[in-house]
């Protein structure tokens, strides 16, 4: 699905069925240098169990026009604008790492807006940081920082296979993906991250009931710190994956189903 705005061309994978904004709509956002690709699973779920599916490319990701955003705040406002503009009925958000901030500060931006009725957070931590290393490779667009990314993002057991699917290598197809990404976007994504000091206040005005969804072996997002922005929420669920890393989309991907099946 195409459509326009603020001057640019959107992109969003509807999960193989035709957007309707009559049903209950949820909004997918991807996390840093990834786009609607990650979602395929949930969104095709989803949109053939009565719901409305987005997997929205962020601008300058994926298939969506524009300039990447430079901050969090930014990405949240273009995602509630994105809801107006398609004029979606009920809606929730669902984020994963990047994107699960984006997530998260949209929904307390429209904390009074009575669309909004649930909220998913995959891989979050009260405060995302971003090792130096990793930061500064990405700005200077050296393929270190995407195999940086790969070996901290999934845990050891899919590092050396573990996927239900025979024949896919994990790792490798989320370096590929990586390798998809323009110049500049990496680094402009994890530098957004890096700066964002914000989770906890804004979990403090979130008022539909949240999903915090952790990994036991997440090296990029450690579950203490998702625990710790859980406590912040007023109705939150925590739930943690056992053996699983920052890449739960990937690693287990029925759970993480499961999981926001339970909040939707």
């Amino acid at each position: 699905m195409q459509f326009d705005l603020d001057d640019h061309s959107v992109f969003a994978s509807t999960g193989g069925r035709e957007f309707d904004p009559s049903l209950p709509t949820i909004l997918f956002v991807h996390g840093a240098g990834n786009d609607h690709s990650v979602w395929q699973m949930p969104a095709r779920y989803f949109a053939y169990h009565g719901r409305s599916s987005l997997a929205i490319d962020l601008p300058g990701h994926g298939r969506s026009g524009g300039k990447a955003l430079a901050t969090i705040e930014e990405m949240a406002g273009w995602v509630l604008r994105v809801i107006e503009a398609l004029s979606p009925g009920e809606v929730s958000i669902v984020g994963h790492s990047m994107g699960s901030l984006v997530a998260l500060a949209a929904a307390a931006k429209a904390a009074k807006d009575d669309r909004i009725k649930s909220l998913a957070l995959l891989g979050i931590s009260a405060k995302m940081g971003v090792h130096p290393e990793l930061l500064a490779a990405a700005r200077r667009n050296d393929h270190l920082a995407i195999d940086l990314i790969t070996t901290w993002g999934f845990s050891p057991r899919s590092q050396v296979g573990g996927n239900r699917v025979p024949g896919v290598w994990m790792t490798g197809s989320g370096a590929r993906l990586l390798e998809t990404i323009p110049d500049g976007v990496l680094g402009n994504d994890l530098a957004a991250c890096e700066a964002y000091v914000d989770a906890p206040a804004m979990a403090r005005k979130v008022t539909c009931p949240t999903l915090v969804l952790l990994g036991s072996r997440d090296l990029m997002t450690p579950q203490k710190g998702g625990r710790e922005l859980a406590a912040n929420f007023s109705d939150a669920r925590t739930i943690v994956l056992e053996n699983c890393g920052h890449m739960m989309l990937i690693e287990r991907p029925n759970e993480t189903l499961d999981a926001l099946r339970d909040i939707i």
